[in-house]
């Protein structure tokens, strides 16, 4: 076990680096300035973050380009109507339509009116990470978004539980640490997803196939055993892991 341990260490070490920005999503969030747009273009980016990083990274793309760099004011004022229109039959993204992303951004929208920001809303509603996948998951259900968030904490959450590392992690070349004090980095849960479980199941992390919040959870408490004071810098020694392997 411990050879493990300092394998996944290690990969942690090796990977989570500048130069990993450059085939993940998270690279949008580093491409606008303040907080409140980091923020703002985190979240949208998190949400298109499945499939195809060829075909998604556009996506996120003519977001950014839509919204002038300034994500959050396009947000907040509904500027995004005239670049979004309200329609269900053309496709945006794979299952999502551009009506699918209007209603995501009006919802969005009101949140900001409403609380000032997405961390003035967590701020408010979660002091841990599984509150704020709770809070962000519950909040997006009540206003009928479903498919792009999940409606609740039964599955793993993986694109939310991605966002919170990114908005909550300190000290990290990828990571921004935004809300870091509102949210102990211990508490989050690993983002996970069916290549994080093959690679768990291999290194005998996990023995559940199933992307659920609870396997999700069981995950984070092995990663808090190699590294107590920031479980998710496992996310980047499982990702380094399954590099490795595949060489």
């Amino acid at each position: 076990m411990n050879d493990i341990n300092n394998r996944l260490i290690s990969y942690a070490n090796k990977y989570e680096t500048a130069a990993f920005l450059q085939s993940d999503p998270s690279l949008f969030m580093h491409k606008v300035e303040g907080k409140a747009n980091q923020e703002t273009l985190a979240f949208i980016a998190s949400c298109l973050s499945y499939g195809s990083r060829k075909q998604f990274f556009p996506k996120i793309q003519l977001i950014l380009d839509c919204s002038g760099n300034n994500t959050f004011e396009w947000i907040a004022n509904g500027n995004f109507r005239k670049d979004i229109p309200d329609d269900d039959e053309k496709c945006f993204y794979r299952l999502y339509t551009f009506h699918t992303i209007r209603i995501l951004l009006e919802a969005l929208q009101e949140l900001i009116n409403r609380y000032g920001s997405l961390e003035s809303f967590i701020s408010q509603h979660a002091d841990t990470g599984f509150a704020a996948v709770k809070a962000i998951c519950n909040y997006f259900a009540d206003k009928g978004i479903e498919g792009v968030i999940p409606k609740n904490t039964s599955s793993a959450c993986k694109r939310v539980c991605m966002f919170l590392r990114w908005m909550v992690r300190d000290n990290s070349p990828v990571d921004l640490g935004l809300w870091k004090k509102h949210i102990d980095k211990r508490t989050l849960i690993m983002p996970l997803d069916t290549h994080v479980i093959q690679e768990s199941c291999k290194l005998g992390l996990l023995s559940s196939k199933t992307a659920s919040m609870s396997a999700a959870i069981k995950l984070t408490q092995r990663m808090l055993e190699i590294f107590p004071d920031d479980p998710l810098k496992g996310d980047f020694a499982l990702f380094g892991y399954g590099v490795d392997e595949s060489k």
